[in-house]
């Protein structure tokens, strides 16, 4: 800068510059020389601070000297120079930029000392981090290894929030909503001296998983029961469970990984001696073996697993071991010519019917049934949720959720969305004090965005209706009511005439139109060959018993002679030829499926009464052994046929 400035002064001496022009370049100078210290951006962005931005594009020499004042003395409330003080103020500009850059230079040359220094202490750790991997006698690991075991651990710091299943999970067994039947059985197989291994049967949702895991807990605080206080409870879903028939992976069981091809630990893989690796029935001994969905499970996995619960213990075998070589340690020695202790409680978890149950695994387990889940229990559900969720609900709001789901955990799931809407709507802040409300508004925008439908669709009525009946039907453990139509025609032709009947309903449903033509004829003399008939199964639903038959031969019975039936009354049963009343299956869960449609009363077979104690509460039951006491149950009179 000094050569600079002795540059310009030699040039006005020899006559070459004036004094106006001089400064103007002094002027010019200094702003370069303040451009290349900073940037010529955060001049700009420094001048506009401290209002000094106008007079750098002033072509005043005082405005210009003003605002080279304001940016290297950084004090906006200087006042401007007057004319004939600039080259004294130029030169006092000149000694301060001076000192910026001694100052900048003494900074560069301490960060390259300290950036020296730096690196020579990150040379020296990583030296010491060396000394002591070889102090430890071959430890594996390195700095990247260390810095991967770091990331491992930061990111073991971070967690979300627990899911609203997770945290809204019945934490007692009183916490089980509409269950007491099945815990309590539970209790009784698996908090007793001589626990036995069990089979739960429900649909899903309904708690199975989560009463399991209660009952061992509670169980271990009994005297009599043998599960210790540490006894494990694994839980594993069926349908994940994969294995190799060859062996050479089993998660369940336990494997071997022999030396060469699975890679047994590197000691033991140079000796040639394999490694049994424990399976997760191993990992439950003295506890609880949970599977959810054993159905699921490969029939030859559930063959070896019977074998293991019969002999208590799995065992291992391997082409590579050799009892004879002295290199192979007791633990692997003790393993293959005892086996590994496999002593534990399997309990089954299935969405399945016990039929599709393998009758080996049935025969060594008790069976327990969870019950579908009624819209009392639905409501009561919602209602405990929404108390450990602090929500402030709205009388619909439980009923609402029962309309749209038999399911416990379905149930809190929308309850949970319904609350998110709303702390959502509410800009993501929960009131001060008092619970947030959730509103149905809130659920009928899940419900629209999840674009569910009611769980029932066929309604009960007060009103009678002609050619139209109500039977019922079991899909899994979960019951329904079936809608069936009927409408008569006199026939084109005498004596010719037609019916139809919906091809998805089976075949077995179309036996039943022959069975109920018979029963017609030999109750009214009715012929059927006189009317066109079309009889339907609402909604294509498809019939595989033939406990319809009683429904359809009341919509066809009432079709052609006119007479209303009830349509609060739901019917099953097969129809015999001679007009009786036949057993049939699945009667709880008919029962239930009456009740979620609303229907005032079922009429079941006679000898179906053991079947149906205890049944659901609120619904009247009656017991027929013919098709007369049926007819006397649900006619209602006659109405005019229609031409």
């Amino acid at each position: 800068m000094r050569a600079h400035v002795d540059d310009l002064h030699a040039q006005m001496l020899g006559g070459r510059l004036n004094g106006e022009e001089l400064l103007r370049r002094e002027i010019s100078a200094l702003f370069s020389l303040l451009a290349s210290m900073f940037g010529s951006e955060k001049i700009v962005l420094k001048a506009g601070k401290l209002g000094a931005l106008a007079g750098m594009r002033s072509k005043v020499l005082e405005e210009q000297v003003h605002a080279l004042q304001k940016i290297v003395y950084e004090d906006p409330t200087l006042e401007k120079p007057a004319t004939d003080a600039l080259p004294g103020v130029l030169q006092e500009l000149q000694e301060e930029i001076a000192d910026l850059l001694a100052r900048r230079a003494v900074e560069d040359r301490i960060e390259k000392r300290i950036t020296a220094k730096m690196q020579e202490r990150h040379e020296e750790y990583v030296r010491e981090i060396k000394l002591q991997v070889l102090k430890e006698g071959g430890s594996p690991e390195n700095p990247q290894t260390l810095k991967r075991y770091a990331q491992l651990e930061k990111m073991e710091q971070k967690k979300l929030a627990r899911s609203a299943l997770q945290y809204l999970r019945p934490r007692s067994l009183r916490g089980i909503v509409g269950q007491d039947r099945a815990i309590h059985s539970l209790l009784a197989k698996l908090a007793s001296p001589f626990p036995q291994h069990i089979l739960v049967y429900g649909p899903p949702g309904t708690g199975k998983t989560t009463a399991a895991r209660l009952v061992l807990d509670h169980a271990k605080q009994m005297e009599s029961t043998p599960f210790a206080a540490d006894a494990p409870f694994v839980e594993v879903d069926g349908s994940t469970l994969r294995w190799d028939p060859r062996e050479v992976t089993n998660p369940l069981l336990g494997s071997v990984h022999d030396p060469i091809y699975q890679g047994a630990r590197r000691d033991l893989a140079e000796g040639g001696v394999p490694e049994p690796k424990l399976g997760l029935v191993s990992e439950a001994h003295g506890g609880v073996l949970f599977i959810d969905e054993v159905g699921e499970l490969d029939p030859l996995l559930q063959a070896k697993l019977l074998k293991v619960l019969e002999d208590k213990r799995v065992s291992f075998d391997s082409s590579y071991y050799d009892p004879s070589d002295p290199a192979v340690p007791k633990y692997i020695r003790k393993l293959f010519e005892e086996g590994a202790p496999a002593d534990f409680i399997l309990i089954g978890a299935t969405t399945r019917e016990p039929d599709d149950i393998s009758p080996a695994l049935r025969s060594r387990c008790a069976e327990v049934f969870f019950e579908p889940l009624t819209p009392d229990a639905i409501v009561l559900i919602v209602k405990q949720a929404a108390r450990r969720l602090r929500v402030k609900l709205d009388p619909e709001l439980p009923g609402r959720i029962a309309e749209y789901t038999i399911e416990g955990r379905k149930a809190v799931g929308l309850l949970a969305d319904a609350f998110g809407v709303a702390l959502f709507r509410n800009e993501g802040k929960r009131p001060e004090k008092g619970f947030l409300g959730v509103t149905p508004g809130h659920l009928q925008e899940v419900i629209q965005s999840n674009r569910l439908i009611p769980n029932v669709v066929n309604r009960s009525s007060v009103v009678p209706a002609v050619g139209r009946a109500f039977g019922l039907g079991v899909s899994g453990f979960l019951g329904s009511v079936l809608e069936i139509e009927a409408v008569a025609f006199a026939a084109k032709e005498p004596g010719k005439g037609t019916f139809r009947f919906n091809e998805a309903a089976g075949s077995m449903a179309r036996d039943s139109v022959f069975n109920a033509a018979s029963v017609i004829r030999r109750l009214t003399g009715t012929d059927l060959g006189a009317y066109d008939l079309h009889i339907n199964v609402v909604g294509g639903g498809r019939v595989d018993g033939p406990s319809a038959g009683l429904a359809i031969l009341l919509a066809t019975l009432s079709a052609i002679d006119g007479q209303p039936l009830r349509q609060d009354v739901a019917v099953t049963g097969e129809v015999s030829l001679q007009g009786g009343i036949r057993p049939i299956g699945g009667v709880f869960e008919k029962i239930y499926g009456a009740k979620q449609a609303g229907m005032k009363k079922v009429i079941l077979p006679a000898d179906n009464i053991k079947d149906a104690s205890p049944a659901v509460k609120g619904i009247e039951l009656v017991f027929a052994r013919t098709v007369e006491e049926v007819l006397e149950q649900v006619r209602c009179g006659t109405v005019p046929k229609p031409g």
